[in-house]
């Protein structure tokens, strides 16, 4: 669990990398001392929100680097490299609320596991992979059903998928927190 001092952090890590990025500073920020979780290996996402609607969202499930080096790559890519939205302007920068994802580590599951809500699913079928934040469901008001059709459809995969026995589920949670809960 992060310290609202480290979510706070984490926030204007992400706003300040995109500012950065924009006037052609490309070097990773290094946290200051007193923050020894953003020094953890940690799987996050980092998602732009404009008007309350999805402008970018990418991320990271596997804890392979510092999270304070995983909030501002996601960030970046969430800004210009989600292929769902055109790159970020500079004059939407001030528009946009950055929301952060921090993933706990995947656990194999089963579908009766699932808990809408709580758990993210990371779907696998062959080549094929699929990835749904916990907090996905609850905005759209899905079922645990229609969860499973869209972690399907994000996979690439027919929407009852899920029914298959050669799917893999991995869940996981998150702890989840947007620049309107702490900052402006």
């Amino acid at each position: 669990m992060l310290t609202v001092q480290e979510k706070i952090y984490c926030l204007k890590l992400a706003r300040k990398t995109l500012e950065n990025y924009f006037e052609g500073i490309h070097e990773l920020i290094e946290p200051p001392e007193g923050y020894p979780a953003l020094r953890q290996k940690s799987g996050a996402f980092v998602t732009l929100l404009k008007d309350r609607h999805l402008r970018g969202c990418i991320g990271i499930i596997e804890p392979w680097y510092p999270l304070y080096q995983v909030i501002q790559e996601m960030a970046i890519s969430a800004a210009f490299k989600d292929p769902r939205f055109p790159p970020l302007s500079k004059d939407e920068l001030p528009l946009v609320e950055i929301e952060i994802s921090v993933l706990s580590p995947l656990k194999k599951g089963t579908i009766e596991e699932i808990e809408v809500g709580k758990h993210g699913i990371y779907l696998v079928k062959d080549f094929h992979r699929g990835v749904l934040l916990p907090q996905v469901p609850v905005e759209y008001g899905w079922d645990k059903k229609t969860f499973l059709e869209h972690v399907c459809l994000k996979a690439g995969l027919k929407p009852d998928c899920y029914k298959d026995k050669d799917v893999e589920f991995y869940l996981f949670t998150a702890e989840v927190f947007r620049e309107s809960e702490f900052l402006k």
